[in-house]
């Protein structure tokens, strides 16, 4: 992998923005944008223990899906206050992600400002609140409903790793899938590259993210987050302002995936091979134009 640090600014203008990270699609650090945010003080384990520990939410494990694992199907269910007190204490490879805890508790908006001036489209309905043990795992994906996306780190430290879309077939990405076949788990310290070389050629960013944070990832782009500590974030959503892109969205988010979750009731093993076969060609054809 040939990766990059991503530019990083305490504040930037909204003309700034959208002419050098919105318009041609690069990811972007904003450190303080959060800092006049209530959130930014207010947010911590307790705060959302009291408010909303007793709905019951859906966690997930590290382990990367298979032939038969439908997209975001969780691994267990727990009340949310039971689960924070876990990860609060200590290393816990479960993690929670679009869980839209404003539904629950509205009151809850009131604690940030919708980044307008930075771009249009803020789907206002779903902010969505991430959470992780230490040593929890996003693996490798890119957001299905293809939204560009404002995600604000509130307590920990997380490790990102970023690729554009463009660079899928490098990354072995499994068609009909929004999912890569290779664990980049750990990538910095180790990664399979005998069994995926083209990985080598993918060319993408790292960053960490601390309290405060605010990564701008455009709109399709894979991304691959581990919790180096227990923390939470929240993703603002803001749909593409084109409507190919707001349909392509809308068809990888209804048509795609139904498509494929049907295809692993069915028929699991053919269809993973079918897309494991399509994969390799796809990397392989990458390795031959590189040399």
């Amino acid at each position: 992998m040939k990766l990059t640090t991503i530019d990083t600014f305490d504040t930037i203008s909204a003309a700034d923005f959208q002419e050098h990270y919105y318009n041609p699609g690069k990811p972007v650090v904003i450190k303080r944008l959060s800092h006049q945010w209530p959130a930014f003080y207010k947010w911590d384990w307790d705060y959302f223990i009291n408010i909303v520990g007793d709905k019951e939410v859906g966690v997930y494990n590290n382990i990367k899906s298979d032939a038969y694992t439908p997209i975001n199907a969780a691994d267990g269910y727990m009340k949310f206050g039971d689960y924070l007190q876990q990860v609060r204490k200590g290393p816990l490879e479960l993690r929670i992600f679009l869980f839209n805890i404003f539904q629950h508790a509205p009151q809850i908006v009131n604690d940030f400002t919708w980044p307008d001036e930075l771009m249009s489209g803020f789907v206002k309905k779903y902010p969505m609140l991430f959470v992780g043990g230490a040593g929890s795992i996003t693996h490798m994906h890119y957001d299905i409903d293809m939204s560009h996306i404002l995600h604000t780190q509130f307590a920990g430290k997380k490790r990102a790793l970023l690729f554009p879309y463009e660079e899928g077939a490098k990354l072995y990405h499994k068609p009909w899938e929004v999912l890569c076949i290779p664990n980049f788990s750990n990538y910095h310290t180790q990664f399979d590259y005998e069994s995926f070389p083209a990985t080598k050629l993918a060319n993408g960013y790292e960053v960490i993210l601390d309290h405060g944070d605010t990564l701008f990832m455009p709109a399709g782009y894979w991304h691959h987050m581990e919790y180096i500590d227990s923390g939470f974030a929240m993703s603002l959503r803001a749909l593409q302002p084109s409507l190919s892109g707001k349909l392509d969205g809308v068809w990888r988010l209804f048509g795609m995936r139904n498509i494929d979750n049907l295809m692993k009731k069915t028929a699991p093993e053919w269809w993973y091979n079918y897309k494991k076969e399509k994969t390799f060609a796809a990397a392989n054809k990458e390795l031959s134009l590189a040399g």
